[in-house]
């Protein structure tokens, strides 16, 4: 313990003192270094968790958007680009098998008028039925023959159509005192047959033709020939070619249809 606080030696004992500190200053520094290495290589590991955390507190959490509820469609157009129409607006549409866009109720009213009621002996109006007739202002009519051909098996068939154009019902009468039907051949000028050479029932065919609306009446040839006065006619029967018919009655124009008997 003496020679700790006296050092013994051929030198002075400043010199052994110098050293002395000199050997504790470098291990105090030794130790500082030791704890200092220590220290920063824990606040490094913890700078990096630091610094990790400042980071992740930087980068923004995406969010994640929901995807449609069950109560609505995930895909809001139709395929090709066409927007469906609402609930609200499929209501207005027309079912299928009725036409495409809106029916204006006047153009129905108008279409469905322009079907004409096919009238027989028994939609004949009875004797005194007090119906007034027909103003000729108020009536519009037409020839047609139901073929463009007839071949010889086949009647040939044509249809009157009578249309008043009034506001009321009025009765027309389409009997063969009234309306005359000829038939013609096309390179001929007399009438091949006329209901007017010897009508078989001269008396009235009255039929009701309501207001806005048409009746058709048809009539049928039998191919045979007439004769004024109820005359013989000449024997057999009209031959293949074109031919014209022609209604008369008066008061109205004369209404016209062509038609073509072969000989198939």
């Amino acid at each position: 313990m003496g020679s700790l606080r006296n050092p013994v030696g051929p030198l002075p004992s400043s010199i052994y003192w110098r050293r002395r500190a000199i050997l504790v200053s470098v291990v105090v520094l030794a130790a500082l270094l030791i704890t200092w290495a220590v220290t920063a290589g824990g606040d490094a590991g913890g700078g990096e968790g630091a610094a990790g955390s400042d980071a992740d507190a930087r980068i923004p959490v995406p969010s994640i958007t929901p995807g449609p509820s069950s109560s609505g469609p995930a895909i809001s157009r139709a395929p090709g680009g066409r927007d469906e129409p609402d609930d609200e607006d499929a209501g207005d549409e027309e079912p299928a098998g009725r036409g495409s866009g809106s029916a204006d109720p006047e153009e129905s009213d108008a279409t469905a008028s322009d079907a004409p009621v096919v009238v027989g002996s028994d939609d004949v109006l009875p004797a005194g039925s007090g119906l007034e007739a027909c103003a000729a202002s108020a009536v519009e009519w037409r020839l047609r023959g139901t073929r463009e051909t007839y071949p010889t098996d086949a009647t040939p068939t044509l249809e009157l159509t009578v249309r008043n154009t009034s506001d009321a019902d009025c009765a027309i009468d389409l009997g063969p005192e009234r309306v005359v039907l000829t038939i013609t051949p096309e390179d001929d000028q007399d009438a091949y047959w006329s209901s007017g050479h010897c009508p078989e029932d001269p008396g009235s065919l009255a039929y009701r033709v309501p207001a806005g609306t048409a009746v058709t009446h048809t009539l049928r040839w039998d191919r045979g020939a007439s004769a004024p006065k109820c005359g013989t006619p000449p024997a057999g029967k009209a031959g293949p070619g074109r031919y014209l018919a022609e209604a008369e009655s008066p008061g109205l124009p004369a209404v016209r249809a062509s038609f073509t008997l072969t000989d198939e």
